[in-house]
């Protein structure tokens, strides 16, 4: 998937999430979204980054469902995009720890 549509995607999310905070308090759930700091506008942010940022919010959405409309096939969901979120978690420390050994390699030939 091309960074454009992860952006979308990502503006897409902040949009349901807005709309579920007419309805219910979010707050508890959207705190890890929160600190991290990335929104659809930061466009300078790395795919990965905006990435993780989803499925982050994801999760979040889920949770808010699952805690307000209950049933055990909502908590699944939000189980699973967990799992996402922690793999996705990796996936990004591995792009940052690659782009900071570039960074170095770099600067050690200059």
């Amino acid at each position: 998937m091309y960074k454009d549509e992860l952006i979308q995607i990502h503006q897409f999310l902040v949009y349901v999430l807005k709309n579920l905070e007419d309805e219910y308090t979010v707050k508890d759930e959207c705190k890890e979204y929160i600190c991290l700091n990335i929104s659809p506008h930061h466009i300078h942010r790395t795919k990965a980054e905006h990435k993780y940022a989803i499925f982050v919010l994801s999760t979040a959405i889920s949770e808010v469902i699952a805690n307000n409309n209950g049933g055990t096939s909502t908590t699944n969901i939000s189980n699973g995009l967990n799992e996402l979120v922690k793999r996705s978690k990796k996936e990004l420390i591995k792009f940052q720890d690659d782009g900071a050994l570039r960074y170095q390699n770099q600067k050690i030939e200059m």
